[in-house]
């Protein structure tokens, strides 16, 4: 006779507790880095004790993998905008929007990930290699696909995704200082969407054939 294992459902408030640490984590390590950041100063924030915080990641080391594949997954969610898209003009619009809407909405998110890339990515390369780079070659090969029927003009398509990132990416890493050189507190909804324009129509104007 076979005894099947009933697979329980987290309560309400054990979800509310993780998605708590994960936020307090997430901004602690974007601030501090991975060594400089304990799991004390995580539960003390929280005002839970560091045996609490064990029984819902056992290490710190699995709590900052589980706040890179937060980020992660909500940045590879906008990565298909252009793999799967037919129009290139209105897939790099959309393409361009999410990146920025996501560094505007998650600065801290970036942040972390930003500090393990600079590192080398030495807790997160595996990761970064099975999924990452599997969606930058499809965006890849679309440009090439585009470019073959002469709807955009043939470039390296490589460095193409990698100025993208970095134009979006800065407004995440170097906001305030943006907002510094500005005169403002914060970069608002209008400085994003006035560089979500021209971000698109430069690179536009690269591919236009």
């Amino acid at each position: 006779m076979s005894v099947t294992t009933a697979v329980r459902t987290p309560r309400a408030a054990t979800l509310r507790k993780q998605e708590a640490i994960l936020i307090e984590a997430e901004h602690q390590f974007a601030r501090f880095g991975f060594e400089g950041v304990s799991l004390d100063s995580i539960a003390a924030a929280l005002d839970l004790s560091r045996q609490n915080l064990l029984y819902h990641w056992p290490s710190k080391e699995e709590l900052y993998r589980a706040v890179l594949n937060s980020v992660m997954g909500e940045w590879m969610a906008s990565m298909s905008a252009i793999a799967e898209a037919d129009e290139p003009e209105t897939a790099i619009q959309a393409y361009v929007q999410v990146k920025l809407r996501f560094s505007r909405e998650r600065p801290s998110g970036n942040a972390v990930f930003t500090r393990e890339i600079m590192a080398g990515a030495p807790r997160y390369q595996d990761v970064l290699k099975a999924q990452v780079m599997p969606l930058l070659h499809a965006d890849v090969a679309r440009f090439e696909r585009w470019a073959s029927e002469g709807r955009v003009r043939r470039l390296d398509f490589t460095h193409l995704m990698f100025l993208i990132w970095s134009s979006t990416q800065a407004y995440a890493d170097l906001g305030p200082q943006f907002a510094l050189y500005m005169g403002k507190p914060a970069l608002d909804e209008d400085d994003f969407e006035r560089a979500r324009e021209l971000i698109t129509s430069l690179i536009w104007r690269s591919l236009k054939p």
